[in-house]
């Protein structure tokens, strides 16, 4: 029998690959990883560095994430905390405390101060939810700052 609070295994350099209809959807690598059994199943506890590479349907890298650490659940959604940074091919830089990464509906979403940096623009806010290439996004509370080219 495992005790509470005891990870079943835990692996050092660990890379998970998740995917849809056979074609990649996410890549999470991260230092070290550790298993645990709890009440709703088995959960992934990831730290040391986490790194997140999304694909879109074709295969086609669109954004990534990094952060600290990450608690990954049995129903495939994912926690990330600490210094939680999103970049997308357009240039554009969601930073965050934390984020979940909804599987259901491939969203990422935060409820903690946000900034999203674009060429020419700043935006913060309270909270946001983007789709996974940063090309759909919202900003709660939102207020920002613009360069005007005359």
């Amino acid at each position: 029998m495992v005790e509470a609070n005891h990870p079943l295994q835990e692996t050092w350099i660990i890379r998970f690959v998740l995917t849809s209809s056979g074609k990649n959807r996410a890549k999470i690598e991260a230092g070290y990883g550790a298993e645990f059994k709890t009440a709703s199943g088995i959960e992934y506890q990831l730290d040391n560095g986490i790194k997140v590479t999304f694909f879109d349907s074709n295969g086609t890298q669109t954004s990534t994430m990094t952060a600290r650490k990450a608690t990954m659940h049995g129903n495939r959604d994912i926690d990330v905390s600490g210094n939680v940074v999103l970049v997308s091919g357009g240039n554009t830089i969601i930073r965050t405390d934390s984020a979940r990464l909804t599987a259901t509906d491939g969203m990422i979403r935060s409820s903690r101060p946000v900034s999203i940096s674009r060429p020419g623009e700043i935006i913060r806010g309270q909270g946001f939810e983007s789709d996974q290439a940063l090309i759909r996004y919202r900003i709660f509370q939102g207020s920002g700052e613009a360069v005007i080219n005359k």
